[in-house]
C-alpha cells in the first residue's frame, strides 16, 4: 500500500494518481496524555491503520494528487539517521574534489566514519520548498532510499533486520558544504525531504535493487541503484540499533550516489527511486541574517 499525509495530516491511500481520503483510519490510534511517547504512533500502528483505511477505501473520496500539498509520511520520528559516504563513486569523487571534502584533508569511508544524527526539525514532504541557508557557500541536495522503521528493536542482527522495516519512501538528505560536522550542515530546517508517501514493506521485498535518480532543472545529476550501497539496508539498521534504540517512525537516509551538484534559489529537483515514486521540490533562499552568517565560521564557494 502507498499512504500519504496532505494538506494538515490528512490520510490517503494513493492509486493511478489519485488520493483516496481515508482519514478516518487514524481514529484507531490511541489517546495519548503528557508525557508523550518519544515515537510515530500511526507508524507504531500501521497494520490497525492500514486495515481500517482499506474498509474506507471502497467509499473514499477520491481526489487528485496533484491538487493536494503533499507532506512527510512520518510526523513524528524519534530520529533520523544518515549514512554519509555509502556509495564508492560518491566516495571517490569526494577525495578528487576539494569542495567536497568541506574543508578536511580526506573523506572518512563509512567504516570508520559510521552513522550521524539530523535534526528533526528539519523534516518536511515535498510539498514544501527547500530554503537554502547561508548564501556564501555551496548547497547540494542528494538523492536517497528512505527507510522507515516499523517497531521499537536493539541490537537487530542483519538477517532479522527488514523485519524491523515499516516501509520505504524518497528521501533527499540536503548539505550545506562547510568544516562544521555534518550533523549541523544537513540539520537546517528544510533539509531532510521523505515523500512523496510511505511504500509498506511489502511492495518492496528487495530495497538493495532500486534504481534512484535526481535532476536539477531538466538535467540529471545522479542515477545509481541502491546495489552499489557500500552497507545495505540490513547493515545500516543493524550498525544503528547497536547504538541507538530504533522505534517506530525512525528514518533511515541510506546514502547518496556520485554526482551530487549545487542548487541556487529558483532551481527544480525531481528525484526519484524505483517502484516508490518520484517527488518535485522547488529551492528559494533562506532568510539567514548577515549577523547569523558572521558568527558561523565558513568556507566561500569557488
Amino acid at each position: 500500500m502507498r499512504l500519504c499525509r496532505f494538506d494538515g495530516n490528512q490520510l490517503g491511500i494513493v492509486r493511478d494518481g489519485e488520493i483516496l481520503v481515508v482519514t478516518e483510519a487514524l481514529d484507531v490510534l490511541p489517546s495519548l496524555k503528557w508525557p508523550f511517547p518519544q515515537h510515530d504512533i500511526m507508524i507504531e500502528h500501521l497494520d490497525r491503520v492500514i486495515a481500517k483505511a482499506q474498509e474506507l477505501a471502497g467509499r473514499a473520496r477520491r481526489i487528485p494528487v496533484s491538487s493536494v500539498r503533499l507532506d512527510s509520511p512520518v510526523a513524528n520520528p524519534s530520529k533520523i539517521i544518515a549514512a554519509p559516504v555509502n556509495y564508492q563513486l560518491h566516495l571517490d569523487e569526494g577525495t578528487n574534489n576539494q569542495e567536497l571534502r568541506q574543508g578536511r584533508s580526506e573523506v572518512q569511508t563509512i567504516d570508520r566514519a559510521g552513522l550521524f544524527l539530523k535534526a528533526n526539525s528539519s523534516l518536511v514532504g515535498p510539498g514544501s520548498l527547500i530554503r537554502l541557508g547561508d548564501p556564501t557557500r555551496r548547497h547540494d541536495p542528494e538523492a536517497e532510499l528512505g527507510v522507515v522503521i516499523g517497531r521499537r528493536g536493539r541490537n537487530i542482527p542483519q538477517a532479522d533486520a527488514l523485519q524491523y522495516v515499516a516501509g520505504y519512501a524518497v528521501a533527499v538528505d540536503a548539505v550545506v558544504r562547510g568544516p562544521e560536522e555534518r550533523s549541523l550542515r544537513k540539520s537546517i530546517d528544510t533539509y531532510s525531504v521523505l515523500g512523496p508517501w510511505l511504500v509498506t514493506r511489502d511492495e518492496i521485498p528487495d530495497p538493495g535493487v532500486l534504481d534512484l535518480y535526481l535532476s536539477i532543472n531538466g538535467k540529471e545529476k545522479q542515477r545509481s541503484n541502491t546495489r552499489h550501497l557500500i552497507w545495505s539496508v540490513p547493515k545500516l539498521i543493524a550498525f544503528a540499533s547497536a547504538y541507538y534504540t530504533l522505534h517506530p517512525g525512525d528514518i533511515i537516509m541510506s546514502g547518496t550516489p556520485e554526482g551530487v551538484s549545487e542548487i541556487v534559489p529558483g532551481d527544480r529537483v525531481v528525484v526519484g527511486v524505483q517502484d516508490i515514486g518520484e517527488m518535485t521540490l522547488l529551492i528559494e533562499a533562506g532568510d539567514w541574517s548577515a549577523d547569523e552568517m558572521l558568527r558561523s565560521p565558513r568556507i566561500a564557494k569557488n
